[in-house]
């Protein structure tokens, strides 16, 4: 601001020394008799060129004041802008961080979630790789999906059959089919080298011994769990694998026609649920049967009460109606019986010289004849 205010005078005193000296060289030239009269005039162009620099000056310091005050506006606006703008980033880099720091929490409670998650799918390789505990862990899942879908009455687990070999799980269906018996198989080794061979000759050769293995365990199954007397003529293989059930299904048609010859079904988790509904359906079914053969017995057994009561209704409607015949003739009687007595309180006792003796009425039995009065005239 000082700045601007020294130009115009810098300005104003180099226009002065140029009217000085223009004033001067004009001086010189002019004659000496015309000195007073040049003077004069030069004085009054002085004074006018001193009026006209006072009033640019005055204008000059009006603007510079103007200016200063809309400079002075500007940047108090540019202040209060600047102060609003750090006030709202400071509020933003607030929710910001706050925003942040929730997500971090989340982001931490999820890593603690998968680092226990880790510890579980390392226990369940554990258990996968021993044997006894991989069976354990096919007959729990087994018995979560029976417990969910059927009655408790509908199944047991770990039975002895008559051959002395202990099942996993056994339907009690009605005769026929009769007992299922529900076995649970995981060829964890052999599906471990077929997920982990990397050329094709590999792959041939894990997938041979997975169908070893499988075919193996539906001999076992025919063999120790197909009965006859004792249970259904077919029994379930349970694969606690989808993955397992899937490879079987798509690459390995003779297995599953080799367990089609046996009888022995294939089941996954998905399909041993589908099973499980059919033996709802089936079990459901053989109870319609029985409760309606319970009620066609009892319908029979009625229809005979019915039929009784109709023969007993008809006895007492012709007991009512000879009753009623029997009251029909006391009541006639009765009836008799009153006219009779209302005719002998109307008879009048006499002297006893009046009195004749009352002779019967021979035409009626057990009928009194009464006579007439007579009268002296």
């Amino acid at each position: 601001m000082p700045v601007s205010i020294t130009t115009p005078m810098i300005i104003l005193a180099v226009a002065i020394c140029i009217i000085v000296v223009v004033s001067f060289i004009l001086l010189k030239r002019v004659t000496l008799n015309t000195q007073s009269d040049s003077l004069a005039e030069l004085r009054g162009q002085l004074s006018q060129m001193a009026q006209l620099s006072g009033q640019q000056q005055q204008l000059f310091s009006s603007q510079l004041t103007e200016q200063s005050a809309r400079i002075e506006q500007t940047l108090t606006g540019f202040r209060q802008q600047l102060g609003n703008s750090l006030h709202q980033q400071t509020q933003s880099t607030h929710d910001n961080l706050t925003k942040l720091s929730e997500r971090l929490a989340v982001i931490d409670k999820a890593n603690s979630q998968i680092s226990e998650l880790t510890g579980q799918v390392t226990q369940l390789h554990n258990i996968l790789a021993n044997k006894t505990e991989r069976g354990a862990f096919g007959e729990v899942q087994l018995e979560n999906l029976v417990k969910t879908v059927l009655p408790p009455n509908a199944y047991a687990f770990q039975v002895t059959l008559p051959n002395q070999k202990r099942a996993d799980c056994v339907l009690k269906l009605p005769n026929p089919p009769g007992d299922i018996v529900i076995d649970s198989k995981f060829p964890l080794e052999a599906w471990h080298k077929l997920q982990d061979a990397d050329t094709k000759i590999e792959q041939q050769a894990a997938r041979k011994q997975l169908a070893i293995a499988v075919r193996g365990h539906i001999k076992d199954i025919q063999d120790k769990y197909i009965l006859a007397g004792s249970t259904a003529e077919s029994a379930c293989l349970f694969l606690p694998s989808e993955a397992v059930y899937a490879e079987l299904h798509a690459n390995m048609p003779d297995v599953i026609e080799a367990s089609y010859k046996a009888r022995v079904w294939i089941v996954s988790p998905t399909t041993m649920m589908a099973t499980l509904n059919t033996v709802r359906a089936v079990l459901r079914d053989a109870r319609m049967r029985e409760q309606t053969a319970i009620i066609q017995s009892e319908m029979l057994k009625l229809i005979e009460d019915v039929s009784r009561l109709d023969i007993r209704v008809e006895n007492l409607n012709r007991h009512f109606s000879q009753a009623q015949k029997d009251i029909g003739e006391i009541q006639t009687s009765a009836g008799r019986i009153t006219k009779r007595s209302l005719k002998i309180t109307e008879l009048e006792v006499a002297d006893d010289e009046k009195l004749s003796v009352i002779e019967p009425d021979s035409t009626r039995t057990g009928t009194i004849s009464v006579p007439s009065e007579t009268t002296n005239e």
